[in-house]
């Protein structure tokens, strides 16, 4: 899928030379952002960047991540069709993204959280394949990939970090495949539980209750159920005293029951 080389030779003409390309931003930073905007103070940094990045890096990464953007939930950050230019890492909030068949349905393909990155479906083509769509109002990071690239050629710590953003792409679309084309209803909706239990607790959060920004009509989209078979699954959980659900807060009583499931 990827070689070795796929992000330090990106867009350099063959007689290029070695010198180094100074950084630049896409667009003109503000110098008085609040530090809170930057990469070098986010709380998110963790999970979005790699852990052993120098103050100097840090500083190279904060000159060219200078825009964040707000959704507002419903709306859509990019379409299928759109014009690849950035990676957008998500701040706060969340994302669904959808595929469109050509009778009109949608396919849910992915749930996105706060720490996750958005957007590298466009890397293969120099265009989206899907719409990311905000669950809620949510505010990303822009980073725009030619930028990227010139630093991944800097730090490779950074490069690899890219490299295992990528890799996970992959590893999750192989984990789907499986969920939908080996694994009962009710299999699904209890790996589905747990999953996003694991990605909250990776971020500081509640790994036993959190809130489900989705509707249970899109959990079924993604794992291939009806409706109907999405709310019957969290009915016998509930009868069977593995998680209690109220509206859309679900708290997680037996993991080790629910994991053996």
């Amino acid at each position: 899928m990827f070689d070795a080389n796929t992000l330090a030779s990106s867009h350099v003409p063959e007689h290029a030379t070695a010198e180094i390309i100074p950084i630049r931003p896409v667009e003109p930073c503000n110098p008085t952002r609040p530090a809170t905007t930057r990469c070098s103070s986010c709380s998110m940094r963790s999970i979005c960047m790699p852990a052993d990045l120098s103050a100097d890096d840090l500083s190279k990464l904060d000159a060219v991540i200078c825009t964040t953007r707000a959704v507002k939930r419903g709306d859509t950050l990019y379409r299928a069709g759109d014009h690849f230019k950035s990676i957008y890492a998500i701040r706060a909030g969340s994302f669904k993204t959808v595929v469109m068949h050509r009778d009109g349905r949608e396919h849910v393909t992915g749930f996105e959280i706060a720490g996750d990155a958005l957007g590298f479906d466009g890397v293969c083509a120099g265009q989206h394949n899907c719409d990311a769509i905000a669950l809620e109002d949510s505010v990303v990071c822009i980073i725009p990939f030619a930028q990227l690239e010139i630093i991944c050629r800097e730090v490779k710590s950074m490069q690899h970090h890219i490299y295992q953003m990528m890799s996970g792409e992959i590893v999750r679309e192989s984990v789907q495949m499986m969920l939908l084309g080996t694994m009962s209803a009710e299999q699904r909706v209890a790996s589905f539980l747990l999953n996003l239990s694991r990605r909250f607790k990776t971020r500081g959060f509640s790994a036993a209750e959190f809130n489900l920004r989705m509707t249970r009509e899109e959990i079924g989209c993604y794992l291939g159920m009806k409706l109907e078979t999405v709310s019957r699954m969290f009915s016998k959980f509930q009868r069977e005293h593995l998680v209690r659900a109220n509206g859309k807060t679900v708290r997680i009583v037996d993991p080790e029951r629910l994991a053996k499931v």
